[in-house]
């Protein structure tokens, strides 16, 4: 019986050619910065960026983390939205290790819109905490894309106030696809950027961090501190390089396979899509009760579907390169059945 997992694109398997390249990859250590195929990674990632220079880091937390970590002092205010990545799922490292304050917006729809951050950023006041960075986020965790001009609103607002921008791009590729725009020009609505090279794009480890020369060479020193040093890095670099150049050509299949899974889960007695959530690879709905949600999930996972329990009443799957068109009737067809028993 082939498994088939919605709980995330984090469990995404690297691709056979991905296990070549890494086996044969040519390394040093990175950390002398003398690993041939680290540094091509992060050549390309910053051409690809628009930016000056790139990082290969362990994970878009530790990209995010850097992001903030390099280009605040502790004390200063971090603008960001209430519901975002760095804000709800990476640990606190805001708070713990940068040592910054949140200044936290909170939209129905999780975008911030440039009057909100006119609206936060604080007054040259020795009373209050100064406003240093803002943070945007694209895609958001929500499965919808901030359009090209918002973003590029709000990066033209926060730099007319001093404001340095980090955006947050763990699924910056799905975005882009999603926009049909080039990353570039997400990335230029940002100061520096991080993408994840694991999740969607088949990678089994890191993410790039990219931005200008000075802050890239801050963030290697950062990166070091926190244990973060990678020495034979080659390895993963070379399936990284696969994970940027080709598997991101595919993500519109995920997409699609999204919104005819979300299409036939609509059709289904009882659930209830959220159709203006399928921008990218996620599909989000309600139950409607009396519905056995734990017991749910226990027989979709004795059928071969793993998925996630709701949170707070909302399910979430997320299509990705293990999900073929072909599954998706055998996924619709046991939410029905097993929805029915759970009943």
């Amino acid at each position: 019986m082939k498994i088939l997992d919605l709980r995330s694109d984090t469990v995404t398997q690297p691709t056979l050619a991905m296990r070549q390249a890494m086996m044969e990859a040519e390394v040093g250590d990175d950390v002398y910065g003398d690993d041939p195929t680290v540094n091509e990674l992060q050549r390309q990632a910053a051409e690809r960026t628009g930016k000056e220079a790139a990082l290969l880091v362990s994970s878009g937390t530790m990209g995010n983390l850097l992001g903030v970590m390099s280009q605040t002092r502790r004390g200063d205010e971090v603008i960001l939205g209430a519901r975002a990545h760095i804000m709800t799922h990476e640990a606190g490292h805001l708070a713990q290790i940068c040592q910054c304050m949140s200044r936290t917006i909170d939209h129905p729809d999780d975008r911030i819109y440039p009057q909100d951050i006119r609206d936060a950023i604080r007054p040259d006041d020795i009373h209050e905490p100064p406003s240093s960075l803002l943070c945007l986020e694209n895609a958001l965790s929500n499965g919808t894309v901030v359009s090209l001009p918002l973003l590029r609103q709000d990066y033209e607002t926060a730099k007319a106030l001093g404001l340095k921008v980090h955006l947050d791009g763990a699924r910056l590729f799905n975005a882009a696809v999603s926009l049909n725009v080039q990353i570039s020009e997400l990335a230029a609505c940002a100061d520096t950027v991080t993408f994840c090279l694991s999740k969607g794009l088949c990678a089994p480890v890191g993410a790039m961090l990219c931005g200008s020369c000075d802050f890239i060479a801050q963030a290697r020193r950062d990166r070091k501190k926190l244990g973060g040093g990678l020495r034979q890095a080659g390895f993963l670099a070379a399936a990284g390089l696969l994970a940027m150049n080709q598997m991101s050509l595919r993500l519109a299949e995920d997409h699609e396979h999204a919104r005819l899974l979300a299409a036939m889960l609509n059709e289904l007695d009882g659930f209830d899509v959220d159709e203006n959530r399928l921008d990218i690879n996620m599909v989000f709905f309600t139950t409607q009760p009396p519905l056995d949600e734990q017991r749910l999930v226990r027989e979709l996972r004795n059928q071969g579907i793993l998925v996630n329990p709701p949170d707070h009443g909302v399910w979430r799957l997320v299509t990705h390169y293990g999900i073929e068109r072909a599954d998706l009737g055998r996924i619709a067809a046991l939410f029905e059945r097993c929805g029915k028993e759970c009943r």
